[in-house]
């Protein structure tokens, strides 16, 4: 899964955002969007008004947000026979 987290300098949120993906392993792209005139315009596009925004393939949001990033923790095999298996019982 591609991520990518629109951020900028001195953005508390940004920073707890990079943090929290960092701890958990999830590998992502970062822009600097003080630094990419077409990046800041696209996510203004697209709606969004607070930095950070995060896009993944499947879902994309604004701000420091845990519960969504926990959703992007890369899983193993192990965990994903378990899932399926949880689910067939």
């Amino acid at each position: 899964m591609t991520v990518t987290v629109y951020a900028k300098p001195h953005c508390p949120q940004c920073d707890a955002t990079q943090r929290q993906l960092n701890r958990l392993g999830v590998p992502y792209r970062k822009i600097d969007i003080t630094q990419d005139a077409r990046a800041l315009q696209e996510i203004l596009d697209a709606g969004f008004k607070q930095a950070p925004v995060v896009m993944t393939d499947v879902d994309a949001w604004s701000g420091y947000r845990p519960d969504k990033i926990k959703t992007l923790v890369p899983r193993t095999d192990e965990d994903v026979r378990a899932a399926q298996y949880a689910t067939v019982r």
